[in-house]
């Protein structure tokens, strides 16, 4: 390129060129320095920390074993060994005494019966948690002496 003045400008493919030339001379002379240098004791320090301190480094995709916040002491049951027992055996029972399909499930018992059972189960979906709470909290108060 030619400016105003009469001047010749390089062109950006000069420029680029003469950029690439200085990095490789800088290159081949900073290995060529690397190779001349001799090993001095300092650097053989430096080679000992660096693997120590490789040792010291804690990659964060290792797991590492937390301790524990609190040392977990022997829980004590909720409910006595009877009271478990109690319960065991009264499900025990009701499971027992599960409706079976007649013979003749073609009855209008048998019929209303399958008819109600998708209901049945919905409804208990629906409220059983929410009686269960509210029972276990109303027993608890009663137990406790709290009332509310």
């Amino acid at each position: 390129m030619v400016d105003s003045s009469g001047k010749h400008e390089p062109s950006m493919e000069d420029i680029l060129a003469s950029i690439k030339r200085i990095i490789a001379d800088d290159s081949a002379a900073a290995l060529a320095a690397a190779r001349v240098r001799p090993s001095t004791p300092d650097d053989a320090a430096a080679s000992d920390l660096r693997a120590e301190t490789d040792e010291d480094v804690l990659e964060l995709t290792e797991p590492m074993d937390e301790p524990p916040l609190f040392a977990p002491g022997p829980v004590e049951a909720l409910i006595s060994e009877r009271a478990a027992r109690t319960s065991r055996e009264a499900l025990a029972a009701l499971s027992s005494i599960a409706v079976r399909p007649d013979a003749g499930a073609n009855t209008l018992d048998g019929l209303v019966r399958e008819m109600l059972r998708p209901l049945l189960k919905q409804w208990l979906d629906e409220r059983l948690p929410g009686l269960v709470e509210e029972l276990v909290a109303r027993e608890i108060a009663r137990i406790t002496g709290r009332i509310g």
